[in-house]
């Protein structure tokens, strides 16, 4: 019994020098090894041996990508401004070996690296264009850290400007300059809808003035087209029932008023037909008068002649009184006529402002 404890303590020994020469190493890990103070190797993710007591595992590192944010840093722009930015980095150790020898503290390294390249970007900017060039800025301050952590082992994947806080005071000003834009852009916007509106209606009233022109156009040629139709017809229906000069020279009186009826008309001039109309229309009156008197007839005359010798005897004064009677009574009637037409005239011309003087242009 005495002789099988030894045993037991050599089997124990055996297994925790076998646990310690043992090292697994988790998927996208790397462990750096060194013996006696000395790196010697890296180990793999998996199953690894090590010589326990010689061997020992001196840094571990995560191989995935990592994100390390700054803190807000104050940088002076070109035009004398001082803003506060805070940038995102995402960087992922790519050489153990490196990351572990070459520089004491990675992380701190690159957040002084990147401190120092902002500031000499935003140096040769202005504000505006510090803030509307966000772009550039991730462009060159990554060109610069993937270039400098380059030979610690470590690749900046990508550089992100967080923020970018002006000055209490510029933010004012940029509040008040971007209120200015805003009502700007709304009076601008305004006027193009009051400019397109009033175009808008310009064209429809210049739409409504044509049709409504060519409207009265097309009546005033159905009202000339339907006025020739009856003058054609009335000068069709004269000539047609061959009228004689009583009724021609009533008419022509009858439409000598119609003449100073225009608007326009401010000089009327009476024809010298006139004269002649009245003299028709006293003759056609005086005619009708002198067929109507009674005459001798040829019987009263073969009577007298065979009574006796022919004597020479005046007109009855009974019938010549009655002649003269119808003859002054058409001739006053035609001087009616005359006279009603001269007061139409009149009329007319007084309507318009001035009085059309007869003319008589035999004269």
């Amino acid at each position: 019994m005495e002789s099988a404890i030894p045993l037991i303590i050599l089997a124990v020994l055996l297994v925790a020098v076998a646990l310690a020469a043992i090292r697994i190493v988790p998927q996208a890990r790397a462990y750096n090894i060194e013996r006696f103070g000395r790196y010697i190797r890296t180990l793999d993710p998996g199953l690894n041996f090590i010589i326990p007591g010689v061997d020992r595992v001196n840094t571990k590192f995560d191989l995935r990508e990592q994100v390390f944010t700054s803190r807000p840093q104050p940088v002076i722009t070109e035009d004398n401004l001082v803003v506060n930015i805070d940038t995102v980095l995402y960087y992922q150790v790519t050489q153990p070996k490196a990351a572990a020898y070459e520089v004491a503290n990675y992380i701190q390294a690159i957040d002084q690296l990147t401190v120092t390249t902002l500031r000499n970007v935003i140096g040769s900017m202005d504000l505006e264009k510090t803030l509307t060039s966000r772009e550039e800025i991730n462009t060159r301050l990554r060109g610069v850290l993937d270039e400098t952590t380059g030979k610690w082992g470590i690749r900046i994947n990508r550089v992100e400007i967080k923020a970018i806080d002006p000055p209490p005071t510029i933010k004012e000003a940029m509040e008040k300059q971007m209120r200015a834009d805003r009502d700007k852009r709304a009076a601008i916007l305004h006027a193009e809808g009051e400019r397109q509106s009033r175009i808008l209606k310009a064209e429809g009233a210049r739409q409504q003035a044509i049709l409504e022109a060519q409207g009265d156009q097309q009546a005033a040629i159905l009202r000339a087209d339907g006025e020739a139709k009856a003058i054609e017809r009335v000068f069709q229906a004269v000539h047609a029932n061959n009228a004689d000069a009583k009724l021609l020279a009533y008419k022509y009186l009858e439409t000598l008023p119609s003449l100073a009826e225009g608007e326009g008309n401010t000089f009327w001039v009476i024809p010298g037909e006139l004269t002649e109309a009245v003299k028709n229309v006293s003759h056609a009156f005086a005619g009708d008068a002198a067929r109507s008197a009674p005459s001798t007839t040829k019987e009263q005359a073969d009577a007298e002649s065979t009574d006796g010798p022919a004597q020479i005897t005046g007109p009855d004064p009974a019938q010549t009184s009655a002649s003269a009677q119808a003859a002054a009574d058409a001739a006053e009637a035609a001087e009616r006529a005359v006279a009603d037409a001269r007061d139409d005239v009149r009329k007319a011309g007084a309507r318009m402002g001035t009085t059309p003087e007869p003319r008589d242009e035999s004269e």
